[in-house]
């Protein structure tokens, strides 16, 4: 382990890194329950979907793991997976296209082909260590804002308003109290210290649920999405298998520019979604050198990259590095054996998926808003005083990751300001290129917005 994954040199361990794994596992488990439910909607059978997921998980987090030697571990992506399925397969089926399933897969795989070419080439490892600092710090801040308020979603605590846009969930929802049950134990433990405390706010939320569904409080009703809480091995394991190699290029020799304006929608934001949060994780761990550039940050990208490939290659939407790595963080790892940890749990998941399943979204609420509280700490970094172009720019990174439920919105405003303000002060020359390009992007991904 040590020769591996040079666990000394990192200042952890054994057990801390395989405890953060396990957190980091069950902070993005739903993933085996939610992608199956969206991708269905194109068409495809979930329980392909569901194999796909976990064995493209497994995949891309081992590659992570041995490759870069880095705590973050990849599943299919959310955002994307909708885009995937009601931007791409509903309209095209509305289309006449048959299967239209397999021409996001045909994207999905060119997508990650051009991202392996870019990896290559060096430019998406220029855009995570070339970001400017107070940039990258704002990434960090808006990435916890964005996962605290998913979590927040996640346990009913906060829930949509008509009038007000968001407001307070009710507090005589069983899974808003026993989130919020959840994450006062989590500060409790947090301050007396307890080893492993966002692992045991995760699992004892969910033994308080399992207690509030046999006391009748919690209501199963499975026509409303409210599932049992109680893993079900009633019906054993039934792995269905993969769709593989599912592409079709016939539509893409015949719809040439359609399939291109799809391809770029996947490029454009899984390519900022993931630089956001290499950035925010990697700042969280202190895993940037004293320039403030990510090491290996080639190694990481490629295994964001041969993941996507992979992914599609088994049938499921673009593979992403999971912004809930920040758990696990959070929790002390440091190195590749967490993303081990948890790749090798996507596997166990294969066989023992009724107990995985049943893990609640609202469980995980204490996690994911306390990962966001100490992702918070960066804004301590921040320089307000001196640099208004960054100060600026990592403050609209800040705020609109969560108003508008997007990391790559987010990095769009934090950039764009960044360069805009850059020029007005007539410093144009000091705008690295990497940011010009990203600039560049995010003006051609807004003219195709309005256009």
């Amino acid at each position: 382990m040590e020769r591996c994954f040079k666990l000394k040199e990192h200042g952890t361990n054994v057990k801390t890194e395989v405890m953060a794994g396990v957190i980091t596992f069950l902070a993005m488990v739903y993933i085996l329950a939610v992608n199956p439910s969206i991708l269905s909607a194109s068409g495809m059978e979930p329980g392909a979907v569901f194999t796909a997921t976990a064995v493209s998980a497994c995949f891309a987090t081992l590659f992570m793991a041995f490759y870069a030697n880095y705590p973050i571990a990849l599943a299919s992506g959310m955002g994307l997976n909708a885009y995937f399925a009601y931007s791409v397969c509903i309209p095209l089926a509305k289309e006449g296209i048959n299967d239209p399933w397999t021409v996001a897969l045909t994207a999905v795989l060119v997508e990650g082909l051009i991202f392996i070419l870019l990896t290559l080439c060096k430019f998406r490892e220029a855009l995570v260590n070339d970001v400017p600092t107070n940039l990258k710090n704002g990434i960090a801040v808006g990435i916890g804002l964005f996962i605290a308020l998913v979590g927040l979603e996640n346990g009913g605590v906060v829930v949509a308003d008509a009038a007000t846009l968001v407001n307070l969930g009710s507090f005589a929802s069983p899974s808003m109290a026993l989130a919020v049950i959840g994450l006062i134990a989590c500060a409790i433990m947090y301050n007396y210290r307890v080893p492993g405390y966002i692992l045991w706010s995760i699992l004892g939320t969910w033994v308080l649920g399992m207690i509030a569904q046999l006391i009748g409080w919690y209501q199963v009703d499975v026509a409303a999405g409210v599932y049992s809480l109680f893993p079900d091995f009633s019906s054993g394991i039934n792995l269905q298998a993969p769709y593989l190699f599912a592409f079709n290029w016939e539509f893409v020799a015949n719809h040439l520019v359609d399939f291109a304006v799809i391809v770029f929608s996947f490029l454009f934001v899984d390519l900022f979604d993931t630089a956001g949060t290499l950035i925010g994780v990697a700042s969280k761990g202190n895993l940037l050198d004293k320039e403030g550039r990510l090491p290996r940050a080639k190694e990481a990208l490629m295994a964001d990259a041969v993941g996507t490939v992979f992914g599609a290659a088994v049938g499921t939407s673009t593979c992403t590095s999971y912004v809930e790595s920040s758990a696990g963080v959070a929790a002390g790892g440091r190195t590749g054996l967490t993303s081990l940890t948890t790749g090798i749990l996507f596997a166990v998941a294969l066989v023992l998926s009724p107990v995985f399943l049943a893990i609640p979204s609202f469980a995980t609420v204490p996690a994911l808003v306390w990962v966001g509280l100490l992702m918070m700490s960066s804004v301590t970094k921040m320089d307000f005083s001196e640099d208004p172009a960054g100060a600026i720019g990592g403050f609209l990174a800040i705020i609109m990751m969560p108003f508008t439920y997007s990391i790559a919105n987010g990095i769009m405003f934090g950039i764009l300001a960044f360069v805009i303000v850059r020029v007005c002060q007539g410093r144009a020359k000091d705008v690295h290129w990497v940011m010009w390009i990203a600039a560049a992007l995010f003006a051609l991904r807004i003219i195709t917005l309005v256009v």
